[in-house]
């Protein structure tokens, strides 16, 4: 019973001895916060191709402006007092068709060719006012154009990009059908179809609408300045060939145009590599947790030692003499 109490004592004393011991061990400090680096994928952006090759196609309505029309009379007819107080011409529809450039992604040019139906003319002239005597004027104008244009694009919105331009070429202008019929006269004449190659310009505004990225809607203004055209009429009746000029010749056109931009690539276009960026965060505070010393094990005190308690001496009795008689 004694030594396995001996044996607790020693094995609690070893357990408090190892725990005092491991408390005052250094503990390893917490490291300071890493920086950590976000890896940017890199920027993609759809974006049209510099340098394709696109076809274009338009259709409008020309709203024609007031011309200017001229008498040129033959040498027989010099003296004659001659005007024309009344003129006009009819709107008229056309068709353009034209191949262009994307030098990149805010300039392009352009080359078209288009087609004016026939214009109905209409004229009057006089050659005294007070009896109104002269000749009436019925024809026909149509046109060939051929413009070398160029545009800047503004920007783009939602698919959306508003564009200025000019162009600048000739027309090919023709009157047909010119019929001269006296007023008041027995006078009568035809024209010859003649044709003639004028200057032409032309300013454009619109708004282009990516449908893909390879065809764009278009929707746009045109002021067309195209010449002038001069035909001769060939009297019947006793009259003299003279020529007439119609000139000035301008229209506004409203124009709704497709274009077809060859596909140079199909997948989106790395405008640029975002590098690696280092985020430091912010230093995080704390309290540092408390250290616990544990609380102190009181050991009991060990028994004392057994005390022996010798027996008492056993005394032998010793022998008796008899006593001296001897005195």
């Amino acid at each position: 019973m004694l030594s396995v109490r001996l044996l607790i004592s020693a094995a609690a004393a070893a357990m408090v001895s190892n725990a005092v011991f491991a408390a005052d061990i250094p503990q390893p400090l917490p490291l300071p916060p890493q920086p950590q680096f976000a890896y940017q994928p890199p920027l993609m952006i759809m974006q049209q191709p510099e340098g394709a090759w696109y076809l274009r196609g338009d259709i409008g309505v020309g709203i024609t402006n007031r011309f200017d029309i001229q008498w040129i009379p033959s040498p027989p007819d010099a003296g004659i007092p001659f005007v024309f107080d009344q003129h006009s011409w009819a709107d008229t529809v056309f068709f353009d068709a034209g191949v262009g450039y994307e030098w990149n992604s805010w300039l392009r040019f352009d080359f078209t060719a288009g087609y004016r139906d026939r214009t109905q003319v209409n004229a009057r002239g006089v050659y005294d006012v007070q009896t109104g005597q002269g000749d009436a004027y019925q024809g026909y104008l149509r046109s060939w154009i051929f413009l070398a244009n160029a545009y800047v694009d503004l920007g783009t919105w939602n698919c959306l990009t508003p564009f200025i331009g000019v162009g600048i070429g000739g027309a090919y202008n023709q009157m047909a059908d010119l019929v001269d019929m006296g007023i008041g006269t027995t006078g009568a004449g035809f024209g010859r179809n003649s044709a003639n190659w004028s200057p032409a310009y032309a300013l454009y505004a619109g708004l282009d609408y990516d449908v893909t990225k390879n065809f764009i809607v278009e929707l746009s203004y045109r002021y067309l300045n195209y010449g002038s055209v001069t035909d001769m009429i060939d009297c019947i009746g006793g009259c003299s060939a003279d020529s007439y000029k119609f000139s000035s010749l301008s229209s506004n056109d409203f124009m709704l145009g497709v274009r077809w931009r060859f596909p140079i690539e199909t997948g989106p276009t790395i405008v640029q590599a975002q590098p690696a960026v280092m985020m430091q965060p912010a230093p995080v505070y704390t309290q540092p947790a408390p250290v616990y010393q544990p609380a102190p094990v009181y050991q009991p005190a060990p028994p004392p030692p057994p005390v022996y308690n010798p027996p008492p001496p056993v005394y032998a009795p010793q022998p008796q003499y008899p006593l001296s008689t001897r005195g």
